[in-house]
């Protein structure tokens, strides 16, 4: 890759951000049907099957940057992605039409969990910068290891909410939409409905290799395009490439918010989020050592950054801004400054 004149490489990485829109939108569309077919979801490994799904594109990136001891893009694409996928919302509420804001619509308290759940796994992710690589299990960072465990615990707690009626909360004007995807939508198009399983599971197949391939050609296409824009691994990682693999998640939650299902919108994001920082786990054992150890100032920042953008969408949907200001809500206008100012202020980290 590195023997190719920078014109090509910028093609490769083109190439690769469409083949992982293009194949994301089926990816999506296969699990879906997948799910409604064997009940994916109503079990935690099979929520854990549907996240891992929903994040092939981070898998190969991670995956790829690790193997190839690229682990400061591994880390800036981990961390620095829970910014700009939570960036995504400002799509969505846009989307969501010029009336109300998408955190007034949303009216449940599910994605306040879901943020939370971002929030103490990330936090974990950045204190383990702090510990020597004398504490590490085998090569994997503890903090690795608990994230794991604390995104499995809120999966679990998460989904059993989603079943009880322990609360009952009445949000005027709200319009959460439905719980669950496999839950029936009379708009809803359903692509494999009158397909064989052996030809939708054909497609996820195909659309997960595509996937995966084009991870691998945007994280080589992206070190090489770094190096030569004189930018930090982590800094590309937590901008460009983050911004690339979020292409699938705007594509389906747009899809989501058309249909009403605002809860569901918000959710994925969120979730999507906290998964995507239990690839730690993957990253230190493809790499045979804690990859956290290549955390820089601007993977603190960024992660902080990331820190705050959740915390603004946890308050937004609590408090419920009525207004909208040029189709956004003011929680959206708070996100966009916010990360303004994060990108504006990175080159000043070191």
């Amino acid at each position: 890759m590195a023997s190719l004149s920078t014109p090509l490489i910028v093609v490769v990485f083109v190439a690769g951000s469409v083949a992982t829109w293009i194949a994301g939108i089926s990816l999506s569309k296969s699990t879906d049907s997948l799910d409604r077919r064997f009940g994916l979801g109503e079990e935690l490994g099979g929520l854990i099957l549907l996240a891992i799904a929903g994040t092939l594109p981070e898998i190969a990136i991670v995956a790829s940057a690790a193997v190839a001891g690229h682990l400061d893009i591994a880390v800036g694409n981990l961390i620095g992605g829970v910014a700009m996928q939570t960036l995504v919302l400002v799509v969505l509420d846009a989307t969501s039409g010029p009336k109300r804001p998408l955190s007034y619509l949303v009216g449940s308290l599910t994605p306040v969990l879901e943020a939370l759940i971002v929030v103490v796994c990330l936090a974990t992710v950045l204190a383990g910068a702090a510990l020597p690589a004398s504490t590490s299990v085998g090569g994997v960072s503890p903090t690795s290891i608990a994230v794991v465990l604390f995104w499995l615990g809120g999966v679990w707690i998460v989904n059993r909410v989603r079943t009880r009626t322990d609360w009952t909360i009445e949000m005027p004007g709200s319009r959460p939409g439905r719980r669950h995807v496999r839950e029936d939508h009379p708009q809803e198009r359903r692509p494999f409905a009158n397909r064989s399983t052996a030809l939708v599971v054909g497609v996820f197949a195909s659309a997960a290799g595509i996937t995966l391939a084009a991870g691998v050609a945007l994280q080589s296409s992206g070190n090489v395009l770094a190096d030569r824009m004189g930018l930090q691994g982590a800094i590309f990682g937590a901008t460009v490439l983050a911004a690339a693999t979020a292409l699938p998640e705007i594509s389906s939650g747009i899809a989501a918010v058309r249909l009403g299902d605002h809860q569901l919108a918000v959710g994925d994001i969120l979730g999507g989020n906290s998964f995507q920082l239990t690839l730690f786990l993957l990253a230190d054992i493809l790499a045979g050592t804690p990859v956290i150890v290549a955390e820089r100032g601007s993977d603190v920042w960024l992660g902080g950054a990331g820190l705050l953008m959740t915390g603004i969408v946890a308050t937004a949907v609590i408090a419920r801004p009525k207004h909208t200001f040029v189709r956004l809500g003011i929680d959206s206008i708070a996100l966009v400054a916010v990360y303004a100012a994060v990108i504006a202020l990175l080159p000043q980290v070191t």
